[in-house]
């Protein structure tokens, strides 16, 4: 195994051919604090997760108490009061000095949102959980210093950004938006023209440039100091463009991830890597790597694919799909999630859904408040990129309209993401059953802002404390699985896992813990209409005794069938609750 400074100047001879590797590899090196064990072997992949890792992703300002109280006290305090017992980690979404895209267009790296708080606030929190912040690292803020030194030719940013000519062939690029690709800026040595994956206010990054990557380092080191030890990396498909090409996922982007992982495996060995690629399967995988690249990696497909699946009563693409993944290597783990910050992402559908299905999927969600957006493929072609709406909404009912197994279905969509391999991790807004804010979509012209409502923290702690309420019933219901899932071994998130042939409406895979003591049969009923499933169908060992998880019951295994309800879920375990 090569030791770490070989392995740097490995990727650093890939990355940057006309530099000096053994210089760039020592001043990388040196912002990190790691000249003492330079020459140490890189440690090998390591697992240092269970079943008890499960994560929240919110903003900084989900929850709004009075104008003295700084949002991230405020959540802090949610946290500690209601998930300390139960959560591991918490996704913190863009802290940082912003002007847009909610904290992705970043001000300054180096600080934290006075509006939100300061340091000491995150601090607090990495104290209690597994803190993940974002390095958005494709681009920054057309407000950011360097940009503006960009803009006037000085140092430290001048040769920070990737420019292109309006001349140039650029109908392969594929990007997530349809806004202009490049921005007419002047600047003293004349007109440039500024490549814009996101948005005019979000300036792209030229990594070409050894120096954007020392900056990041810088940041990265700054990071870990206050405690951050997950970083998530931001739309880093993009980071790398070559005109001419489509710019998305060249070879130089899954270099650099391997050149960020050599370096903060080394300086923290607890520290790991989730990569934001909102890509078709197959790309998305390519970021694992050979257990080299991220230690994790978001399950894009698993959102549109439950959602398809829920709405209309068919779990065939679902298990296909689940067939088709392989499990993750050692060192690594699939990061699950069924909504987020941003919409319902239909890109990686493609090759899963047909058209005409993903167009039911949007004019269904469309019936139930939701919104489009849209992006430019290849050849400038305008197709549908995400559906903005809450996960509450989404699930108020079937293709067939709405009915009365919203919370039913709801919890079903949960319970799924609780079995499946890898780490769960829960948007705030799902876990809180918060339904869609058309006010805020409204006031913003921002889609996305539909499932990104402020809470009066006064108004939600009454609605949590009312049994009455829908938030009350889907928060305690979901508590209440979660802790479950925490003490099974079998929920490892690379325990094994094989998918059951239940029919089409019965959603059903077999789990089995790391030293194969605990066995787990997930059944889930993703329909409204009672489903019989046969025992002999899941082949019980009659020798054991067996117990269902969630009610707490232990199994007559005598009996020839069981019957789900509508979205009823069973966990079917060889050990007791």
């Amino acid at each position: 195994m090569r030791d770490v400074r070989s392995r740097l100047q490995h990727h650093l001879e890939v990355l940057y051919p006309e530099h000096d590797p053994e210089s760039l590899c020592t001043e990388l090196l040196g912002i990190m604090r790691l000249r003492q064990v330079e020459d140490a072997p890189v440690p090998p992949p390591a697992s240092t997760w269970d079943a008890s890792n499960i994560f929240i992703i919110t903003y900084a300002n989900s929850f709004l108490a009075d104008s003295d109280t700084p949002p991230l006290a405020t959540l802090h305090d949610f946290l500690h009061r209601f998930l300390h017992p139960c959560i591991s980690g918490v996704h913190i979404l863009p802290f940082f000095p912003w002007s847009s895209d909610d904290g992705f267009a970043v001000m300054d790296y180096d600080q934290v949102n006075p509006e939100l708080g300061d340091w000491s606030h995150i601090e607090a929190i990495a104290a209690d959980f597994d803190l993940m912040a974002d390095l958005v690292i494709n681009h920054c803020s057309s407000q950011h210093p360097w940009f503006q030194n960009f803009q006037q030719g000085e140092k430290r940013g001048q040769n920070y950004f990737f420019t292109a000519s309006p001349e140039d062939d650029l109908s392969a690029v594929i990007r997530p938006r349809t806004s202009e690709l490049l921005k007419t800026v002047e600047t003293p040595d004349g007109t440039r023209h500024v490549w814009c994956t996101f948005g005019p206010d979000q300036v792209d990054l030229d990594f070409r440039n050894p120096e954007v990557l020392l900056e990041f380092i810088h940041i990265i080191r700054h990071y870990l100091d206050r405690g951050i030890r997950v970083f998530r990396l931001d739309a880093v498909a993009f980071i790398w463009k070559e005109v001419g090409s489509n710019c998305l996922n060249l070879p130089q982007a899954h270099e650099i991830v391997r050149l960020l992982r050599a370096l903060i495996e080394q300086a923290d060995p607890q520290a790991i890597i989730i990569t934001e690629t909102n890509i078709p399967k197959r790309e998305n995988l390519s970021y694992f790597g050979n257990s080299n690249e991220a230690h994790s990696i978001y399950n894009f497909s698993l959102p549109p694919l439950l959602l398809h699946t829920l709405l209309s009563a068919n779990c065939h693409h679902l298990k296909n799909w689940l067939m088709s993944m392989p499990p993750a290597q050692t060192g690594t783990f699939y990061f699950n999630f069924i909504a987020s910050h941003d919409g319902i992402g239909l890109r990686p559908a493609e090759g899963l859904l047909d058209d005409g299905e993903i167009e039911t999927l949007i004019r269904t969600t469309e019936q139930f408040g939701g919104r489009i957006s849209w992006r430019a493929s290849s050849g400038l072609e305008r197709r549908p990129y995400e559906i903005n709406i809450s996960l509450w909404d989404a699930l108020q009912g079937t293709s067939a309209g709405k009915d009365e197994w919203q919370l039913e279905r709801f919890l079903c969509a949960h319970t799924i993401l609780l079995a499946l391999e890898g780490i769960p991790a829960f948007y705030i807004h799902s876990l809180l059953a918060t339904g869609n804010d058309h006010q805020r979509v409204l006031a913003s012209g921002h889609n996305r802002h539909i499932n990104r409502h402020h809470w009066s923290y006064n108004e939600l702690l009454g609605e949590l404390d009312d049994s009455r309420s829908h938030h009350h019933q889907a928060f305690n219901h979901l508590l209440d699985r979660i802790a479950i899932r925490k003490r099974q071994a079998a929920f490892h998130p690379n325990a094994t896992q094989f998918t059951l042939h239940l029919g089409d409406q019965v959603f059903a895979f077999w789990r089995q813990s790391l030293h194969r003591e605990q066995s787990i049969f997930a059944l889930h009923n993703i329909s409204s209409q009672p489903q019989n499933i046969f025992l002999s169908d899941i082949n019980l060992v009659d020798t054991d005794e067996w117990f269902e998880l969630l009610s707490g019951q232990t199994l007559d295994i005598t009996q020839d069938s069981l019957t789900l309800e509508p979205y009823q879920c069973a966990w079917i375990s060889n050990q007791g609750p």
